[in-house]
């Protein structure tokens, strides 16, 4: 507005100097008409220009009015602009206070999920246990229809035992009487009392009765020895049949250690999306409990577990853990896997001279070292196995090539029975027959457990050596203080018997040492000592494999518990 004003000023002041110009410059000897001519215009001009001067005071006068008006407006509209101000602060300190309430929210929300988590995880853990307990109270009615059937059996043969014992019972009054008989006629010729002929009479007995069991336990022996090398495969058969049953425990979950407890949080991911992701493409069970910093994967495929593990342990120490990122570590671990699976079974089959395999019979027996039965790894325990029929083999004038390879073989469903229906002797028996291996091997994987029929030697070799393997000391986890129990009530066992002096359990209870006193047992007595020792040991003991119980006196005689 200022601008208009003073531009009207100058365009007006213009006007004049020109006019002035103008009339400086018009001749002073113009003729009189053409001086009032000019005299006439440049009054009209002046006039004009007054107007004009008038119009530009009265618009300035305007000018100063509106400017004014607006100088007011303008005042208002900071007053308001002032207030506007203030609101704002006073929305914007509302705003800090509700993203305050916001984020104190969702704090409350992640516990509540993370509690929501642990509470699924609980009641997984709860369902898991459930179904154990229901297995186990099917196991036990099992064996209680077992027992039931045991507890008829016994009563039937108490009833016979009760017959013979009536029978026994009269058969002893007859004896008794004739007994008395012979005492009367034995008092009347030798001029002996009865009390002294009984003495004499029943010294005379124990003489001769110890003197015939240790000449017969003796000859007995010896012709068991004899015939050794002969029955040899009817023993080891034998002995499988009595102490070779099938256990089954597996480690069905791993424990991982945190650095810290808000790697759970990172674990979970927003909304549970990285655990989600990861239990989906590992195909396990991550269970996030109240144990401080560790976390437990799940799964009963101990392939797919080792998978989990290796890969989440990576994404630990990374830190970065996310969707893409589980994937891309699932996939490396999972690569590492199939080679080492790959190597170990190549290598097992090259220390146990086994060739000609197929690649799945192969990949299968590398996936046996990630298997455990009884805390005793599956994949060391075929080659023990393979081993042991190897020997026997060789001993027994056997093929101890193809020994070897029923040994390797006979557990290979193992490594599929987590997969497919179906017990692990039956699924090795159908591998090993798809794999083109011959019925003698398949048949060592089909018949290695009771309740099916062994159609050659090497099925019996290697259900010998199963059992061998898993029953020598330290093979799997046994309980030291029901351990060290045993091998005492071994020792109570030898010490019961009069002349025994000192006993000693050795070879981790395979074997029994009896020191007896000279004077008070002869060397007539020692075999029926042994045996009765070896007898009362099976029938107190409850153990796996044989226990050797050996008497030490001037001469040494030997007798096996079975």
């Amino acid at each position: 507005m200022d601008l208009t004003i003073g531009a009207a000023a100058g365009a007006a002041l213009l006007l004049v100097a020109w006019l002035w110009w103008r009339q400086r410059a018009t001749p002073r000897t113009a003729p009189p008409a053409e001086a009032a001519a000019a005299q006439q215009a440049l009054a009209a001009e002046r006039a004009a220009l007054a107007g004009e001067r008038q119009q530009a005071l009265e618009e300035r006068a305007r000018l100063a009015a509106e400017r004014e008006r607006l100088q007011g407006e303008l005042e208002r509209l900071r007053a308001e602009r002032a207030q506007l101000e203030s609101e704002r602060s006073r929305l914007l300190s509302e705003e800090a206070r509700l993203r305050e309430a916001w984020e104190a929210a969702r704090v409350a929300e992640q516990r509540l999920e993370r509690r929501e988590s642990a509470a699924l995880a609980r009641d997984a853990e709860l369902a898991e246990r459930e179904r154990a307990l229901i297995a186990r109270e099917t196991a036990a009615d099992h064996r209680l229809a077992a027992l039931d059937e045991r507890d008829a059996a016994l009563r039937r043969r108490e009833q016979e035992a009760e017959r013979r014992s009536e029978q026994l019972a009269e058969r002893e009054r007859t004896v008794e009487t004739r007994q008395q008989q012979l005492v009367a006629e034995l008092a009347r010729i030798a001029s002996l009392t009865q009390e002294q002929a009984r003495e004499e009479l029943l010294a005379r007995l124990d003489r001769e009765l110890a003197a015939e069991q240790s000449a017969r336990i003796a000859a007995h022996e010896r012709r068991v020895q004899e015939r050794a090398r002969e029955l040899a495969l009817e023993i080891v058969t034998r002995a499988i049949q009595r102490y070779a049953a099938e256990h089954t425990a597996e480690t069905t979950s791993a424990r991982i250690a945190l650095p810290s407890e808000e790697y759970k949080g990172r674990i979970i991911g927003k909304e549970g999306r990285n655990i989600k992701a990861f239990e989906q493409l590992a195909g396990v069970d991550v269970l996030i409990d109240e144990a401080p910093d560790e976390i437990q994967v799940s799964c009963f495929d101990p392939v797919r577990r080792e998978i989990a593990v290796r890969a989440l342990k990576r994404l630990i120490d990374d830190g970065r853990i996310q969707p893409a990122r589980i994937e891309e570590e699932l996939a490396r671990a999972r690569t590492e896997i199939d080679r080492e699976i790959q190597r170990y079974g190549e290598d097992a089959a090259y220390r146990c001279e086994v060739s000609g395999l197929h690649p799945q019979l192969i990949r299968l027996l590398g996936k046996l070292h990630f298997r455990t039965s009884y805390g005793q790894n599956v994949l060391a325990h075929v080659q023990e196995v393979a081993f042991l029929c190897g020997a026997m083999a060789a001993d027994l004038g056997l093929d101890p090539r193809l020994a070897r390879r029923c040994g390797l073989l006979h557990d290979i469903g193992k490594a599929i029975d987590h997969e497919q229906e179906g017990s692990h002797p039956q699924l090795g028996y159908e591998a090993l027959k798809r794999y083109g291996e011959s019925e003698i091997v398949a048949n060592a994987a089909l018949a290695h457990h009771e309740g099916q029929e062994p159609l050659t030697a090497y099925t019996v070799l290697a259900a010998a050596a199963d059992a061998i393997s898993a029953a020598r000391p330290g093979a799997r986890r046994a309980n030291l203080e029901q351990y060290l129990k045993r091998l005492a009530h071994l020792e109570e066992i030898a010490v019961r018997y009069p002349g025994v002096q000192k006993a000693y359990a050795i070879q981790a209870g395979r074997e029994l040492r009896v020191i007896v006193n000279q004077h008070t047992v002869s060397d007539a007595e020692l075999p029926k000592l042994a045996r009765d020792i070896s007898r009362a040991i099976a029938e107190q003991v409850a153990f796996p494999g044989e226990i050797k119980v050996t008497l030490i006196r001037e001469s040494r005689h030997t007798a096996v518990a079975r």
